[in-house]
């Protein structure tokens, strides 16, 4: 995705907003470059993102499996990507500058993973929807895939989301 530079102080549409949210996620956050996490299909219902297979995500290196808290960490990721996106889409008439005030709010309250089996394979694909979204907090589903769509672990995540 490209950076645009944005009038802070002109409304928005819902589509600039989200373009702003998935820049912050894919571009400005170190830890999910450093995983390296890529935002491949986006929408205000459905969030998926890849993570291709890295030694340096290894948790067991006897049976070569990502590790748990990557896993973790790319279901949060989706999970919150998913929870903000979904909020935007009810976001009217707002600028840039208005909309920045409410982000420090934006974060995981909880979440829960269960693994399901074990980590392995070449790319990892995260998806996530919206269960239930209140004002203030949204529920969100996650489920971690591999390539060949073996199910390794899903999660239910609470987030803030203004």
């Amino acid at each position: 995705m490209t950076q645009h530079t944005i009038d802070t102080t002109v409304p928005l549409t819902t589509a600039q907003l989200a373009e702003h949210v998935t820049q912050l996620f894919s571009e400005h956050m170190p830890f999910n470059q450093l995983l390296g996490l890529k935002i491949n299909k986006l929408s205000q219902d459905e969030v998926e993102i890849r993570l291709p297979w890295d030694k340096k995500l290894m948790g067991n290196p006897i049976h070569k499996i990502l590790h748990g808290g990557v896993t973790a960490a790319i279901l949060d990721t989706v999970g919150g990507l998913m929870a903000i996106l979904y909020a935007v889409k009810e976001i009217d008439n707002v600028t840039l500058e208005e909309f920045q005030k409410t982000l420090p709010n934006v974060g995981t309250i909880d979440m829960r993973v269960d693994y399901l089996r074990p980590g392995k394979g070449t790319e990892f694909i995260a998806t996530a929807q919206v269960i239930r979204k209140g004002k203030k907090v949204a529920v969100c589903r996650m489920e971690l895939h591999n390539e060949a769509g073996t199910h390794i672990a899903f999660g239910t995540g609470t987030y803030m989301i203004s």
